[in-house]
């Protein structure tokens, strides 16, 4: 098996803090190396500990989950932040990803779906839970403006990529179509076989457009696809 992911847990309630431990060391593959009651002691142990992951909860004393999120990021960068909350609300998770986080799991979350969550960002994935998800895009559809209708001469193969003079930032209508893909969801995989190429040609395409529109990860650029009217 491969190195066991270093985890450091955040979180005020001693027996969420307990209980998480005792199911993480559980899981085959994941090592809780440490436990902190609010954001100021996660922040020191993770400049002492140097976790992989750490699993921050939101609302914790002196410090919440997210100045410590974005306090990570700056001292210890290589660190990854998943969320563990039991808040779902569209601003939580905007905000937490704003910070840094790479993750967002509400605590029904179960052991299994947590580890999955540790071993994607670890790769540099993002991850958002299901239900937040659906509520994440909910919002963005609602407080996005509609766009404009296409013409009605125009051909459904045209209408499904924007043409390179309404794209914004640069970006190329290939590249807009990836970013159209991975808002539905799918992996580096699905979108080459989609779209017949090699996996690398599409990564080649994500690299470029996150350039283009100061993305970090697959959930800004999602919702970065639906405050521009590309999906």
């Amino acid at each position: 098996m491969s190195e066991a992911i270093r985890v450091l847990i955040a979180d005020d309630q001693r027996v969420v803090r307990e209980g998480l431990a005792m199911v993480l060391g559980l899981l085959d593959g994941v090592e809780v190396v440490g436990a902190a009651a609010d954001g100021t002691e996660a922040v020191a142990l993770a400049g002492d500990l140097r976790p992989d992951v750490v699993l921050m909860d939101l609302r914790m004393p002196r410090c919440d989950g997210i100045e410590a999120t974005r306090q990570l990021r700056e001292r210890v960068p290589a660190t990854k932040v998943v969320v563990l909350t039991t808040y779902a609300d569209d601003q939580s998770v905007i905000e937490a990803f704003r910070a840094g986080a790479r993750g967002y799991l509400t605590k029904d979350a179960g052991g299994a779906e947590i580890r999955q969550a540790l071993r994607r960002v670890l790769d540099d994935d993002a991850v958002i839970d299901p239900a937040v998800q659906h509520h994440l895009v909910d919002a963005i559809v609602t407080a996005a403006p509609a766009p404009a209708p296409a013409p009605a001469s125009a051909s459904a193969s045209a209408q499904s990529r924007p043409s390179a003079s309404r794209l914004p930032d640069g970006l190329t209508p290939r590249e807009a179509e990836v970013l159209c893909l991975i808002a539905t969801g799918l992996s580096n995989a699905e979108i080459a076989a989609h779209l017949v190429v090699s996996e690398g040609t599409v990564k080649s395409h994500i690299n470029h457009l996150f350039a283009k529109i100061d993305a970090r990860d697959r959930a800004q650029a999602v919702t970065y696809a639906y405050q521009h009217g590309l999906v």
